[in-house]
């Protein structure tokens, strides 16, 4: 009951306070996401891959990305899953904590955008609360929203498949979080400029 108690005079991470003190100005930037996860429940399950890119001016900024798998040793053991997935990626490996760490630097006071966005904040709201943190501060939009908006359906989702499918998005053979985040951005910007969002 009196949770917020304890954070009063709570001592976060360097890392963190950096985040906060960003928030003190505008943000310049959206940042396009996608997190690839070991089920749907924030409380049990964990962050496998993440990916993101900005968009500036109207433009992903191809060179101004983020792609990491997690090395979540405890998942893979608890489940009797291989490595072999972990060791042949060449993409970026690392603890959780350090990619959470470097993840928090690159968003910085960014607009998140994502496809369902509400479940990736909640799973890295979750593994934040694990390295003492406190919860996201970022503003965020998802395209399944936008686009229910644009074409005033109220009665149904709609999976990234098929927002692809409707705007002629090419999807790709390798499945993973950042080619999510990529087709999650050309989306974006897609309905953006129907939405007249700056």
């Amino acid at each position: 009951m009196l949770d917020w108690l304890k954070n009063i005079n709570k001592e976060y991470p360097d890392f963190w306070k950096n985040y906060l003190a960003k928030f003190e100005t505008k943000p310049n930037r959206f940042v396009v996401l996608s997190t690839e996860t070991s089920g749907l429940n924030p409380n049990k399950d964990v962050i496998l891959s993440l990916g993101a890119f900005s968009i500036i001016d109207d433009s992903i900024v191809i060179k101004d990305n983020f792609e990491s798998v997690l090395l979540q040793y405890k998942f893979l053991q608890d489940n009797g899953l291989s490595n072999e997935f972990i060791i042949e990626s060449k993409m970026i490996k690392m603890p959780e904590p350090d990619a959470l760490e470097a993840f928090i630097n690159f968003i910085g006071n960014s607009i998140l955008v994502g496809h369902h966005i509400n479940f990736d904040i909640e799973m890295l709201n979750s593994a934040l609360e694990r390295l003492d943190c406190g919860r996201l501060k970022n503003e965020a939009l998802d395209v399944d929203v936008m686009y229910r908006k644009l074409t005033d359906v109220n009665d149904k989702q709609f999976s990234l498949d098929d927002l692809c499918e409707i705007y002629k998005i090419p999807k790709s053979d390798r499945n993973s979080s950042s080619e999510d985040a990529y087709r999650i951005a050309l989306l974006f910007l897609k309905l953006k400029s129907r939405l007249g969002i700056k």
